[in-house]
């Protein structure tokens, strides 16, 4: 099947507007929730992510036994402790995150969270939330048996972003062809899907199926994927449409990486350094002629 190519005209016109006399509240509140003993990198990856997207206020809630680790790291997020079990979130941090929701636009789920039985409950918990989800990395393999929980957010956005292995858990199909078996899985689940690769896809719950031209294989690297959460979540919370989130998220992404590229190559470039260059992407696309 054919599928649109996103252009930087119409990431120009997708990204939210900015008022010349906004303050932070009126530039979205994202919560990201995750991280674990051995992984307090993807959180933090995620909340820079946010940073430099425009969100106005980015909180992160991790495990309290890394809470000093994710502190240190972040001077534009605000991390707070929670209950653990294991050097990873459990369950009974659903009710504080859900209590911290309650005052943002957006839950990003899931980089650095683990995987445990806590987590996966977690998670199901989390996913009842009315408020748009952003699900990544361990968060998407906790719904592996339980994709009913997915199926009841029909109605309330909930934007994926798996790589292959993480959608074959889910059920993909990665022997079939990959647009149409994005298109499918996400009309039939009713959720935005981020198809992370070469040619990264967005597809809708409406059938529409759009394709990335940005990025390298610089981003081939462990942290990618939460900082192109956190773009995608930021954009969510200043009022971006899911499937404008989505691919303007993919496209500046990718930007950032193929910048990253030109100046230091494939082989030197690191996920921080693509997220340090989300602003000269967002430069770009601005000012292109």
């Amino acid at each position: 099947m054919e599928t649109q190519k996103i252009t930087v005209e119409f990431v120009r016109e997708a990204l939210p507007p900015r008022r010349a006399d906004g303050h932070k509240g009126d530039f979205g509140k994202v919560l990201i929730a995750g991280g674990a003993v051995g992984y307090t990198g993807a959180p933090y990856l995620a909340a820079l992510g946010a940073a430099r997207s425009g969100c106005g206020l980015v909180y992160l809630g991790v495990p309290s036994c890394i809470w000093t680790v994710t502190a240190a790291k972040c001077v534009c997020a605000m991390p707070f402790p929670l209950p653990e079990e294991g050097g990873m979130l459990a369950e009974r941090a659903a009710a504080p995150l859900l209590e911290r929701l309650a005052g943002c636009e957006v839950l990003a789920l899931g980089p650095g969270l683990g995987r445990s039985a806590q987590t996966q409950a977690l998670t199901l918990a989390l996913l009842k939330t009315e408020k748009p989800v952003v699900l990544d990395a361990d968060g998407i393999n906790a719904l592996a048996w339980h994709m009913d929980s997915l199926d009841a957010r029909r109605e309330r956005i909930t934007v994926l972003t798996p790589h292959d292995g993480e959608f074959a858990r889910l059920g993909g199909d990665l022997t079939a062809d990959r647009a149409e078996e994005s298109q499918r899985f996400a009309m039939e689940h009713g959720c935005y899907l981020v198809r992370k690769g070469h040619g990264t896809l967005i597809a809708t719950p409406s059938g529409t199926v759009l394709e990335n031209p940005t990025g390298n294989s610089g981003l081939a690297k462990g942290g990618s994927g939460d900082v192109l959460t956190g773009v995608i979540a930021a954009l969510l919370a200043q009022g971006a449409t899911p499937v404008r989130a989505a691919a303007c998220g993919a496209y500046l992404h990718g930007l950032a990486g193929d910048l990253c590229a030109g100046w230091l190559t494939e082989y030197g470039m690191t996920p921080q350094d693509a997220a340090e260059a989300l602003p000269h992407a967002f430069q770009s696309v601005l000012t292109e002629e």
